[in-house]
């Protein structure tokens, strides 16, 4: 069984990710609770293809669901793609040997979000 610390330190998570969800919801578009890396949404209507590299020749490792929430863990520069969010070459790294292209996700910003890989 738990301690009464664990349950307060769950319920405390908890609330932190409900009032970032209230954020996203007054238009923020980041969910971040403290000491995780930020989620961002894939853009509205879009299955992302996940790459196994920055670019369009990498193959697909898998597909994202519409409504999808990446985390990115960090960015490279790549292929040039163009998307909802605009064009870039900023590929989004969201798991290991796992990128989708920034254009497709709404992180607020037309440059790097998060550190460089590598």
């Amino acid at each position: 069984m738990g301690s009464e610390n664990e349950s307060t330190t769950t319920t405390a998570t908890a609330a932190a990710t409900v009032e970032a969800a209230a954020e996203v919801a007054a238009g923020e578009g980041v969910v971040s609770t403290a000491g995780e890396v930020p989620a961002y949404p894939v853009a509205p209507g879009y299955r992302l293809n996940v790459r196994s590299g920055p670019g369009t020749k990498y193959p697909i490792v898998r597909v994202l669901t519409l409504g999808a929430w990446v985390q990115i863990y960090c960015q490279t520069p790549g292929e040039w793609v163009s998307g909802p969010y605009g064009t870039s070459n900023i590929w989004d790294n969201i798991a290991p040997g796992q990128f989708v292209a920034d254009a497709y996700v709404k992180t607020g910003s037309d440059g790097y979000v998060a550190r460089r890989c590598g």
